[in-house]
């Protein structure tokens, strides 16, 4: 069995999360550009 010490442990949660929030906030990205392609915004009409 593998015993980690604290310091590690810490700065490999620190890399995981950090890691995660910015795999999850590409693929938020991908989405809202996915998104916006499918549901493009339509200007509006002025009345005379």
């Amino acid at each position: 069995m593998v015993t980690v010490d604290n310091f590690t442990f810490g700065v490999t949660m620190l890399i995981c999360g950090m890691g995660g929030t910015i795999v999850t906030l590409g693929v938020l990205s991908l989405v809202m550009e996915l998104l916006g392609r499918l549901f493009p915004v339509k200007p509006e009409k002025k009345e005379a």
